[in-house]
C-alpha cells in the first residue's frame, strides 16, 4: 500500500477555540490507484490533501492518526526530512494554479528550480528538462514559455505548468486539488486525458479531490465521499454509481444533470448546508438534511462499517436494510 490514513484528525486555533476540520479520516490508496474525493464546499477535502502534505500553516495541525506513506509516518516526520519528500515523492496540483505560481519569477526559474530541488539535474541539463516536460503537457513554443510569467498565460496553460512542475519528479502519489476547476470543458478535458496519459506512462496513483461527479465517473477506480470532515461512503467507482447507500450520496447522484431529463424535470438538491465546523449536530451529521432520518440518527452517530465487500457506509439505515426499507417507504 503507497499511502494510507489511519483514523486521522486536523484542528485549526480560532478565535473560538479549537476546531476541528477533518475528523477521524481513513482511507488507502494503492501503486497505481486513482482514489476519488467527493462532496461539497467545505466538507474536508481540501484539507485532507493538505494534511497529508502537512501544509495547514501556523494555526492547523494534526492532532491524531497516522499518515502512512511506503511505511513512514509524515505526521511525525522532521520538516527537513518532510520536505524532501514534498514535492519529489508526493507532488500537489493546486486549486487554483496562479495563486500558487510566483508572479515575479519565470515558469523556466520556476519549474527548473523544482527539479534541481529533487533531481540531480543542475544548470543547462535542468533547463533542458524542464522544457521536455512543457512540451510533454501540450504547451506549445515551449522554449519561449520559459521566458514568460504566470500573469500572462492562460489558466488552462498555467494549470499545465503545475502540472509538469509536480510530474518532473516523477512522483510515486500525485495529489490534485479541483485540477479544472474555472477552465472551460474543451481545456478539462485535455488535463484530464493528460493525467491519465502520464499515470499510465510512469505508474504514478494519484488522489482526485473534486465535486464534479463527472470527473469522478471518468477518473477514478475507487470513490471516498465526505461530509462534514468524515467519510461516510467508500467503494469502486462502479458500486457508487449503481448502488450508492449513503442518503448524501444518493443526493449527490439525483443531483447530476442528464441529457435524457425532460425539460419541465426539476434538478433535484439536497436541503440545507454543510454545518459549521463550530456547531455540529449530535448524532449522524447529515440527519438535519436527510429524509430518512429516524430518533437513532438524531441521538447516535454512526461508524463507517463494510455493509457488503469493499462498500463501508457511515448510516445506520445503510447497516439495517429492514429499518432502511420502512423508513424509504415512509419518506415515499
Amino acid at each position: 500500500m503507497l499511502l494510507e490514513l489511519k483514523d486521522m484528525k486536523t484542528v485549526f486555533k480560532t478565535d473560538r477555540g479549537e476546531v476541528t476540520s477533518v475528523d477521524g479520516v481513513s482511507l488507502r490508496v494503492g501503486k497505481g490507484e486513482t482514489i476519488g474525493i467527493v462532496g461539497e464546499s467545505g466538507c474536508g477535502k481540501s484539507v485532507t490533501s493538505l494534511s497529508i502534505m502537512r501544509l495547514l500553516g501556523k494555526s492547523g495541525r494534526i492532532k491524531e492518526g497516522e499518515i502512512l506513506f511506503m511505511g513512514q509516518d509524515l505526521a511525525k516526520l522532521p520538516e527537513a526530512e518532510l520536505r524532501l519528500i514534498r514535492g519529489g515523492d508526493i507532488a500537489m496540483i493546486f486549486q487554483e494554479p496562479m495563486t500558487s505560481l510566483n508572479p515575479v519569477f519565470t515558469i523556466g526559474n520556476q519549474l527548473t528550480e523544482a527539479i534541481q530541488l529533487h533531481t540531480d539535474l543542475r544548470g543547462k541539463a535542468a533547463a533542458g528538462y524542464a522544457v521536455q516536460m512543457l512540451e510533454k503537457v501540450g504547451i506549445p513554443r515551449p522554449e519561449a514559455m520559459m521566458k514568460s510569467y504566470p500573469h500572462s498565460l492562460s489558466g488552462g496553460m498555467r494549470q499545465r505548468v503545475m502540472i509538469a512542475m509536480a510530474l518532473s519528479c516523477k512522483p510515486k502519489l500525485l495529489i490534485a486539488d479541483e485540477p479544472t476547476t474555472a477552465l472551460d470543458v474543451t481545456i478539462q478535458a485535455q488535463i484530464l486525458n493528460l493525467m491519465k496519459e502520464l499515470r499510465e506512462e510512469m505508474g504514478a496513483s494519484i488522489m482526485l479531490i473534486t465535486h464534479d461527479l463527472g470527473v469522478i465517473a471518468e477518473m477514478a477506480d475507487k470513490v471516498v465521499v465526505m461530509y462534514a470532515g468524515q467519510v461516510v461512503e467508500e467503494t469502486d467507482v462502479f458500486t457508487l454509481f449503481e448502488q450508492p447507500l449513503h442518503p448524501y450520496t444518493q443526493g449527490l447522484m439525483k443531483s447530476i444533470p442528464h441529457i435524457e431529463a425532460e425539460a419541465e424535470e426539476t434538478l433535484a438538491s439536497i436541503p440545507g448546508a454543510v454545518p459549521p465546523l463550530t456547531n455540529m449536530p449530535k448524532g449522524c451529521r447529515f440527519q438535519p438534511r436527510c429524509a430518512f432520518a429516524a430518533a437513532r440518527c438524531q441521538a447516535e452517530a454512526p461508524a463507517l462499517l463494510p455493509v457488503q465487500e469493499g462498500h463501508d457506509v457511515r448510516c445506520w439505515m445503510a447497516q439495517e436494510p429492514e429499518q432502511w426499507k420502512v423508513r424509504k417507504e415512509e419518506a415515499v
